[in-house]
């Protein structure tokens, strides 16, 4: 895990952003362990109660699972249960202020380029 933090939220929660988007990208996969408490404090020099905390989050969220004496493991259904409520949150938040973007710089969907491809050219202007 990368040690840099940002100011604008606090370290435990930044901590569970950052095991979410492993979970999200296939980093961590459905059974997968967590690092140890005591590994991830010290890689990134932050108290162990605050890594613990982080951690705890993702359990009350069902997307980890405790294993007395053994440590913690990505839940099943950690993935698609993260998917789903990330798309929601895209559409219900993120959406709108793209689409009104778009609008307003007079761009269609087919103006946009396809992945990796080179930005189009601006749409011709009306006179």
């Amino acid at each position: 895990m990368d040690p840099e933090w940002n100011d604008s939220q606090p370290i435990y929660r930044q901590l569970h952003d950052r095991v979410v988007a492993m979970i999200l990208e296939g980093l961590l996969s459905e059974g997968d362990p967590l690092p140890s408490v005591r590994v991830v404090a010290a890689e990134t020099r932050v108290n162990p109660l605050t890594v613990l905390k982080g951690y705890q989050q993702l359990v009350d969220e069902d997307l980890v699972e405790k294993r007395r004496g053994k440590g913690m493991y990505v839940s099943v259904g950690a993935q698609e249960r993260l998917l789903s409520s990330e798309r929601t949150r895209f559409l219900d938040e993120e959406w709108p202020r793209l689409r009104q973007t778009l609008r307003r710089l007079g761009l269609r969907l087919s103006d946009l380029p396809e992945d990796g491809a080179a930005a189009p050219s601006p749409p011709e202007l009306e006179a």
